[in-house]
């Protein structure tokens, strides 16, 4: 059994919702105070840079223009200067950094998870596979290279956001990969308190079903945020509550007490021994597993709109001769 410590600290801190660079000032202020506090995991909400489009959740297709254009302003590019700077400052701590970003790719966004290990590397940059509901009016869909676990400095670490973890299947991709630290990333100030509930539920049963520990964030939105994203009081209602960060064993229980309102740094001490401890008794994709009855067919190919019959022969410009 490996007999070591991880320490994770989940953020659950309010995105400024007017400009990505204040935005990425608070996630460096953030890996800073955490890795003050000893965390080797810093992991982050979902789409937390530049913030989550809380207005797609409130506001009629037709009244989401401004709004949808002005989260495309502040997308973030990947690479780029804001990816370099939240690089540099996980290897300026040695801290594993898992970071939720709008992805813009040209003409799309796409909700993106990017995990950045202690010395800076980029291990992975997934897609979430499918936006929910009022999502699908924002961000284009991710596919199947997405879906696998990579190798860091504290472990093997699997990612999915929201409601990803409703689709078993996916779920199952990363299981089957070995995953020992799940993260699990929500946007939080949504929907209300049935949304928390729902997250410790489903946080709770991926760990022990996985045999691995679950570390979620989830985000807040002040009451000043909450208005400038809708003035109709009505709707106000469906941007409060809903907040579930959390760390989770692998056999089900919290480290420590959830956050499930205001701001703030959860932090929990995760000894890795038990992952083998609950795999003793239930490795789901290994002795627990009947794979000549029930297996995953999982395509991990990047998707690309254009594919060639042979290699491209493109044209060489001419220049303009003296």
């Amino acid at each position: 059994m490996v007999d070591r410590i991880v320490r994770a600290a989940a953020v659950q801190i309010a995105p400024d919702l007017t400009s990505r660079a204040k935005t990425i000032a608070k996630v460096l202020d953030a890996v800073d105070e955490a890795a003050g506090n000893g965390a080797d995991l810093v992991v982050f909400p979902e789409t937390f840079v530049p913030f989550y489009p809380y207005f797609s959740f409130v506001l009629p297709p037709v009244r989401q223009g401004k709004a949808h254009l002005h989260l495309y302003q502040e997308a973030v590019p990947v690479p780029s200067e804001d990816t370099r700077m939240v690089a540099e400052r996980a290897a300026h701590h040695g801290v594993v950094v898992v970071l939720g970003v709008n992805e813009r790719d040209h003409g799309s966004l796409y909700n993106a998870q990017l995990i950045f290990d202690a010395d800076g590397t980029l291990l992975l940059k997934r897609r979430k596979i499918t936006p929910t509901y009022h999502e699908r009016m924002i961000w284009g869909q991710g596919d199947g290279s997405g879906l696998q676990v990579t190798d860091s400095k504290i472990g093997r670490i699997g990612a999915l956001a929201c409601w990803e973890h409703y689709n078993p299947l996916a779920r199952y991709a990363l299981m089957s990969q070995h995953e020992e630290i799940h993260v699990a990333q929500f946007p939080g100030s949504l929907v209300g308190p049935i949304f928390g509930e729902q997250i410790e539920v489903t946080m709770r049963h991926h760990a022990l079903e996985a045999g691995c520990f679950v570390v979620n964030a989830t985000g807040w939105l002040t009451e000043e945020q909450i208005t400038s994203v809708t003035p109709d009081e009505t709707l106000q209602k469906g941007l409060r509550d809903g907040c579930m960060t959390c760390i989770i064993t692998p056999e089900g229980r919290h480290v420590a007490p959830p956050l499930t309102e205001g701001e703030g740094i959860l932090y929990g001490d995760m000894e890795m021994a038990l992952v083998t401890k609950r795999k003793r008794m239930m490795d789901s994709v290994g002795h627990y597993a009947r794979p000549e009855l029930l297996s995953l067919l999982h395509n991990p190919a990047e998707t690309a709109p254009r594919h060639t019959a042979a290699p491209d022969s493109m044209f060489q410009p001419i220049a303009l001769e003296e």
